[in-house]
């Protein structure tokens, strides 16, 4: 008696630990993401019966998308540039199309930084504990 019973809980406790191996378990699960929902306006009537019903699935022309409602709210929407900025970016040009494109050619010229320089890019990285600084007098 006294065996099976041990043979019974035995087999009872390893049958729960094989179903806490799953895993899909209350854990391991795919969730909505609750940030990506969006709140729905209120069904109104329109004041004009001719409209046509949009498509299925099209988006609300009235509202943007989660994200752009967020920006819209922390931020207030696109700000006017200042005449600071509106400045530089004149001054600045517009870039040539193919500029990414150039960079990486082997014809470019590129200027010579030094030996100092390649030296300070070679070196190996410490752990900064024997790292002093010189202020000149």
């Amino acid at each position: 008696m006294r065996k099976a019973t041990t043979v019974t809980l035995l087999i009872a406790a390893s049958t729960a630990l094989a179903s806490c191996g799953g895993g899909n378990g209350l854990f391991n699960r795919d969730r909505p993401d609750e940030f990506a929902v969006q709140r729905q306006a209120p069904l109104v009537v329109p004041p004009d019966f001719n409209l046509v019903p949009p498509a299925p699935g099209a988006p609300r022309p009235a509202e943007g998308t989660a994200a752009e409602q967020a920006l819209d709210a922390l931020f207030g929407g696109p700000a006017p540039r200042s005449g600071v900025e509106t400045s530089v970016l004149d001054r600045a040009g517009s870039a040539e199309p193919g500029i990414r494109s150039k960079i990486g050619d082997a014809e470019t010229n590129t200027v010579a930084k030094g030996s100092v320089t390649r030296d300070i890019i070679a070196a190996p990285e410490g752990d900064g504990a024997s790292a002093q600084a010189v202020i000149p007098s």
